[in-house]
């Protein structure tokens, strides 16, 4: 296993669906979706783990370990040269996306080596390793199961067969910018993606090159987009310029703006002054939207009320160590992956109105000593730098210097002016005096 300065890790409980898909966090949590019980059968809930170049399934009934390191994966000779043939960069193996199917009964990644590598999780089975063309940031299954949709930094979108694991990618629509996020509608209509240059489009799947609107109004990066499970025809997205905004996207019209630096709770005095979100997790069964913000030790829960149309902030909840990512369990409440040896996994749940940590329990305190486990892996992870601060706009403030430039070249032109109208006085007794003698009377 090759090491990395951006390492990934992820703890994922099986009860309802929430993607891996986290180019630039620095921890992922996925679950898998609550039917996906039926199709697991003996096996059992199980949790999943990604950590820089290893995937680890933890079931939790029978208390196995199922363990894939991409470092062992085929490699192609030919994807590691340049055009003059000369060696490339070989890539760290590092995971840098990953999800489930929506039934839970596959699971897909891509690291660092440009690989897509496709399982079975009824048994953990490899399917395929296949190349891609550039290192990917995001995929999503699509609702039938059928495909997998590959985003990657040029801003293209690639499918790849689910039923035919070997077959090649098609290219399926691009950007002219980096793309972040990539959703499909739950009827498989829609191809949503999220952009570096602050543009959400929503494509009709069956004709990616037809548009059917773009969502406008982000003033910065487009960080995540979330297709709301229970309100299918609404849209959740977050962006560097620390707005969570919510959508009826096949019309590209913005419903609400939520400002989150503007909160009654501030999100932290001392952190930085914007910030994007590093997940959108939902809660179908109380309607609850979690908000991870990347590099704040805060997790930020809204509601979504009955009509659809509006989010309501609920509350603020504060850890005092970095938060890497989040997941909902529908029956059990807000599972919370966190930088601390102790107590690396919490689980939250509402008590009367109030969300509140929940005393270990023993799945929890199983789980959680596997992780410490593994925490040798994790530490690369600590205190590692904001993933999201390389997008943001770069703004020269040229006008400053410009204006002291052409302040100090007016004044050396004035200063050579005065010196051309007086030109300097000769030295002292260089007045020539007029000549006493015959000479000076003479004419």
């Amino acid at each position: 296993m090759q090491c990395s300065m951006r390492k990934s890790f992820g703890c994922c409980h099986c009860k309802r669906y929430q993607h891996l898909q986290d180019p630039f966090c620095v921890q992922g949590v996925g679950v898998v979706p609550k039917k996906a019980q039926g199709l697991i059968g003996k096996m059992g809930d199980f949790y999943i783990g990604r950590c820089f170049g290893v995937t680890t399934a933890f079931f939790r009934d029978e208390d196995s370990l199922f363990t894939y390191d991409c470092s062992t994966a085929e490699k192609k000779p030919e994807e590691n040269k340049g055009e003059d043939g000369r060696p490339m960069d070989q890539g760290s193996d590092m995971i840098l996306a990953s999800t489930f199917s929506t039934s839970g009964s596959y699971f897909a990644l891509t690291d660092d080596s440009k690989r897509l590598i496709l399982f079975r999780t009824k048994p953990w089975q490899c399917l395929s390793v296949r190349v891609v063309v550039r290192r990917c940031t995001a995929l999503t299954f699509t609702a039938s199961e059928e495909r997998v949709l590959v985003a990657d930094k040029s801003g293209d979108v690639y499918s790849f067969s689910v039923l035919e694991p070997h077959g090649g990618g098609r290219l399926e629509l691009g950007h002219l910018s980096m793309l972040l996020d990539v959703a499909v509608s739950p009827d498989d209509r829609f191809v949503l993606t999220a952009d570096r240059d602050e543009k959400i489009r929503v494509s009709w799947a069956a004709a990616p090159h037809s548009i059917e609107a773009f969502c406008l109004g982000h003033t910065e990066f487009v960080s995540r987009i979330l297709v709301v499970p229970s309100h299918p025809e609404l849209l959740l997205s977050s962006s560097g310029d620390c707005t969570l905004r919510l959508w009826e996207y096949r019309s590209g019209r913005q419903l609400q703006c939520c400002d989150l630096a503007s909160l009654q709770e501030p999100v932290a005095p001392q952190g930085p002054k914007r910030f994007a979100a590093s997940r959108i997790a939902f809660w179908a069964q109380e309607s609850c939207v979690a908000l991870l913000c990347d590099s704040l030790p805060v997790v930020l829960v809204f509601h979504l009320e009955a009509s659809g149309q509006q989010l309501a902030f609920r509350q603020q909840l504060t850890f005092p160590h970095r938060v890497w990512d989040v997941a909902f369990e529908e029956t059990q409440g807000l599972w919370v992956l966190q930088d601390c040896h102790e107590s690396p996994l919490v689980l939250w749940r509402p008590v009367r109105g109030q969300w509140q940590s929940v005393p270990e329990s023993a799945v929890l305190q199983r789980l959680a000593s596997h992780l410490r486990g593994h925490w040798a892996m994790l530490e690369g992870s600590v205190g590692a730098a904001d993933g999201f601060r390389s997008l943001y706009k770069a703004t020269f403030d040229n006008m400053t210097s410009y204006l002291k430039k052409k302040e100090e070249r007016l004044l050396q032109q004035l200063e050579k002016q005065q010196r051309r109208k007086s030109p300097p006085p000769g030295p002292p007794g260089g007045t020539k005096r007029a000549r006493s003698g015959p000479a000076a009377l003479g004419c």
